[in-house]
């Protein structure tokens, strides 16, 4: 099994850093700081260093935000989707129901969220105190019609699709499973669910996750201080130690792996930042948002 070992990159730490993704059409390296409701933007230097580029603020939170085809980004944001233009005018699109409120009220917010090959933007939600069944996966078609596609859920988390798109992975952190769905990429429905890997205890619980070029998952382990690689049939091939407990979540800007941190109980100095490692493996950019930015629905 392969041991590596990420280091920390320039950008001021975030509170709850998540949600690296690379936008390779603009060249920039988008993340978010979730309790602050902004999105962080960075550009990536020939030796991988990243720089700092500014943020925008979505909302007061934010779980993610991906490049929207027709400008700008769409993000998951309180409990709904924001559309957040290149001035960094923020306007909801729809917010969903039964979603949203206050963190001393039971309120649920905003998570992971991710775009398939189509287009489609997936994203998922999860109660403030995190109580059990309280989250759900919507997924925005091309046409603009939001769907509920799993419901039931703790924390809905990382997603991520196998090169040929025909499985997709999707980590609900509550009880520590990633499970694999048959995909069909024509219609965005998951079947034949089944649970992938479990995980908890010392090693930490699986957040948010990518897929390489080679059909590998990275899971960022929650509570655990590394990211860990899998192969599609659950067997683990790789550890990258990041020495940060809460280590959120990962993704390929090229052949660098980049992770995402939060702050936590413990007194961490590097807590909050990004964190990156060469793990001689690539991975894709994300893909952009190819749906409207009017006329949102809930069906």
């Amino acid at each position: 099994m392969q041991t590596l070992r990420a280091t920390p990159a320039a950008p001021a730490p975030a509170d709850h850093g998540e949600g690296p993704t690379w936008d390779a059409a603009r060249g920039e390296l988008l993340w978010v700081d979730i309790s602050a409701g902004r999105v962080r933007r960075g550009a990536l230097d020939d030796d991988g260093a990243i720089r700092d580029t500014g943020s925008l603020h979505a909302g007061d939170t934010v779980g993610f935000a991906v490049p929207a085809a027709a400008g700008g980004w769409l993000t998951g944001a309180g409990g709904g989707f924001t559309h957040v233009a290149d001035d960094g005018t923020a306007r909801v699109l729809v917010d969903l129901p039964g979603e949203g409120g206050g963190e001393g009220d039971g309120g649920t917010r905003m998570n992971d969220g991710k775009c398939d090959r189509a287009g489609r933007l997936f994203g998922g939600t999860m109660a403030f105190d995190q109580r059990p069944g309280a989250g759900s996966l919507y997924r925005v078609d091309t046409d603009g019609t939001v769907t509920t596609v799993l419901d039931g859920l703790t924390v809905s988390n990382g997603l991520g699709w196998s090169p040929d798109g025909r499985t997709v992975y999707f980590a609900d952190s509550g009880p520590a499973v990633v499970h694999a769905f048959a995909y069909d990429p024509g219609s965005g429905e998951f079947s034949d669910g089944r649970v992938l890997l479990e995980t908890g205890g010392p090693d930490g619980v699986a957040d948010g996750l990518t897929v390489d070029d080679e059909g590998c998952l990275w899971t960022a382990m929650w509570g655990g201080g590394q990211v860990r690689r899998w192969s599609p049939e659950g067997e683990l091939l790789a550890v990258v130690e990041v020495g940060v407990a809460n280590t959120s979540s990962c993704a390929f800007a090229g052949d660098l792996l980049v992770i995402s941190t939060a702050h936590g109980d413990a007194d961490e100095p590097d807590a909050g930042r990004l964190f990156t490692v060469r793990p001689g493996v690539s991975g894709p950019p994300a893909e952009p948002y190819r749906g409207p930015l009017e006329g949102l629905r809930t069906v």
